[in-house]
């Protein structure tokens, strides 16, 4: 069972995730609270294996407040909570320890992956804020290759990857939900889980974060 502990100060979309939660039966919502300042008496009252955590609070903003709960217990997992997609604002976040970055915009299945994901010690990036990240990566390898970094010279991994798997990965690339991939490939949600799994593992990395910034280093994928 994964004990996870909700802090935003709008009660009405703490109580909106938690009836998302409550009906998957491998978690338990243990506690909530409305601040950053209330987190750490939480975190040590419940021990929590997950905390969500919303990044703008009146008194303590879940940026202060997770690296405040990671100074003092390093094991601690948070996802940051929050309705800015910019990557100055994800860096920030993810600096402090956090190990997921989820827009409030996110639909069911994406908290709970996310969720399972941070709980066993990996992290998790909203697709949307990946593909700021890649865009912004992007920026700055052509900054730092001076123009040598040609994104039109595409080289599919087929050697390490089926020729589906090579699609599935240009659209996680692309900031692309697992629902939408699934839509654009006319294939079911699961069996893109399944797909996506299989890179992850052929890969050998821990999360699609990890895949999507390796292939833009090998030149396996577009960047849009």
């Amino acid at each position: 069972m994964t004990k996870i502990l909700i802090v935003d100060d709008h009660q009405l979309f703490r109580e909106g995730v938690k009836r998302i939660l409550d009906f998957e039966d491998s978690f338990e919502v243990v506690a909530e609270g409305d601040d950053g300042s209330e987190v750490q008496a939480l975190y040590e009252q419940y021990l929590p294996d997950v905390v969500l955590m919303d990044i703008n609070m009146p008194r303590m903003n879940g940026v202060d407040a997770t690296e405040k709960l990671i100074s003092k217990y390093p094991d601690a997992k948070v996802i940051i909570l929050s309705i800015h997609d910019d990557e100055s604002y994800v860096s920030h976040a993810m600096k402090t320890g956090a190990l997921g970055y989820m827009l409030k915009e996110m639909d069911t299945d994406a908290i709970i992956q996310a969720i399972k994901v941070v709980a066993l010690g990996g992290s998790y990036l909203h697709p949307k804020v990946t593909h700021n990240l890649v865009t912004e990566f992007r920026r700055l390898s052509e900054r730092e290759h001076k123009g040598s970094f040609q994104q039109n010279d595409i080289r599919r991994p087929l050697h390490l990857l089926t020729k589906r798997e090579c699609e599935v990965l240009q659209l996680l690339t692309d900031g692309q939900s697992n629902r939408v991939i699934g839509e654009t490939l006319f294939i079911s949600e699961k069996t893109v889980k399944n797909h996506v799994s299989s890179i992850l593992q052929k890969m050998a990395v821990n999360d699609r974060t990890q895949a999507v910034v390796n292939a833009i280093k090998n030149g396996w994928v577009e960047v849009k």
